[in-house]
């Protein structure tokens, strides 16, 4: 039987546009099972005698009611209308829409950054925020970072009400979640969707990236993209980004954890970019099939060094192969990228590498750079 790889895709709900071929992301919950609008539990006492047990009875109300009360006002929409050149050179209208939530009430609002890349594109773009209550306000792009498909824009606005931030690192797999955004656009604004954290710290390729996110069973529809995951507290512990697209399977969506996210929105607030730690080569994965056919070894087979660059000052050449950084063993380039973006600028750290038929070990001063590479370059 031949085996079919599984594809990971960003939705974001397009309309208008005979040309788009961008598939954009979201990410909901499923409900499972049916709970009810009021709950009842047990309190239960025991006294010294063992056989005297009272009970009290309380309605309680529906945690996902609740959660929703909490977490909805931050929940926005955001539309995109642009203009994109045809086959013939004429300009065609397209738009595309996603959610977003508030980070803080003067207008900070967090999103995907593939729900506003098309306003990148088009300098003639409009990005356009809608309240929970209808307001519409035009927004501005603060920063982006497709690395971690992560954007904030601003709105003038004061008074908003921002989301209150969860630790995703005490998650448990089980936990009951709920989902906000806007699926297929403001005409569904404010849906919610209930279900439970599938897995934790799954490795998904999206797009030619790799990220380590949170599983779900996600009832996923274009336009949730940039939505909020949120717990059974009320608290945003994932940015909802990405589902398996395949008819064959369901309930498998995934959402950035909120601990991966907040220091990346904190940098694109204050910096309008992400300065990663910067080696300077292009690499390509190097299996062992493909090593022994090349007489090489099984690594990062390092096929460009950029001039002046850390990777350049340390002697490493086209053709060396890399097989450890910083102590640790490396097979593919999103393996050495991940140890390389766990650094900090500045930092020195030990490579090895396979170069003419023997192994060396060389030091390399990691330098910054903001550029944005695809997965076959590590900067």
């Amino acid at each position: 039987m031949e085996e079919k790889e599984n594809s990971y895709e960003y939705f974001t709900e397009k309309k208008g546009s005979k040309i788009s071929n961008i598939i954009l992301v979201i990410l909901g919950m499923i409900v499972v099972g049916v709970i009810s609008s009021v709950a009842t539990y047990a309190l239960v006492s025991r006294g010294n005698n063992a056989s005297q047990i009272k009970y009290s009875v309380e309605n309680v109300e529906n945690p996902v009611v609740a959660v929703s009360k909490i977490a909805g006002p931050s929940v926005v929409g955001i539309k995109v209308d642009y203009y994109e050149q045809g086959f013939w050179g004429e300009l065609e209208e397209g738009s595309s829409e996603g959610s977003g939530i508030i980070y803080s009430e003067d207008g900070y609002i967090i999103t995907n950054n593939h729900v506003i890349e098309d306003a990148v594109s088009s300098s003639t773009a409009a990005v356009t925020v809608t309240l929970p209550d209808g307001t519409e306000y035009e927004a501005k792009i603060i920063g982006r970072d497709e690395v971690t498909d992560l954007a904030v824009i601003k709105i003038d606005a004061k008074g908003l009400t921002p989301a209150t931030f969860g630790d995703s690192s005490k998650l448990n797999v089980g936990e009951l979640v709920v989902a906000i955004g806007n699926p297929l656009g403001q005409e569904f604004a404010g849906s919610v969707t209930v279900g439970y954290v599938s897995a934790l710290s799954r490795t998904i390729t999206v797009d030619g990236r790799t990220h380590k996110l949170i599983q779900t069973d996600a009832a996923i529809n274009p336009g949730n993209s940039g939505g909020a995951l949120v717990n059974s507290n009320g608290e945003v512990i994932g940015i909802n980004t990405a589902k398996i697209t395949d008819t064959t399977v369901e309930g498998l969506g995934f959402s950035i954890p909120s601990n991966d996210a907040l220091d990346i929105i904190k940098e694109l607030i204050s910096k309008g970019k992400i300065v990663r730690p910067y080696i300077g080569i292009y690499g390509i994965d190097l299996d062992e099939a493909l090593a022994k056919r090349n007489n090489l070894v099984e690594g990062v087979y390092v096929y460009q060094v950029t001039n002046n660059s850390p990777a350049s000052d340390a002697k490493i050449t086209r053709g060396d192969v890399i097989v450890e950084f910083d102590g640790k063993a490396v097979t593919t380039v999103d393996e050495l990228n991940e140890i390389k973006n766990s650094k900090n600028i500045g930092d020195k750290v030990k490579v090895k590498i396979y170069s003419s038929g023997s192994y060396k070990e060389v030091e390399i001063t990691l330098a910054g750079d903001d550029q944005s590479f695809s997965s076959n370059i590590t900067n």
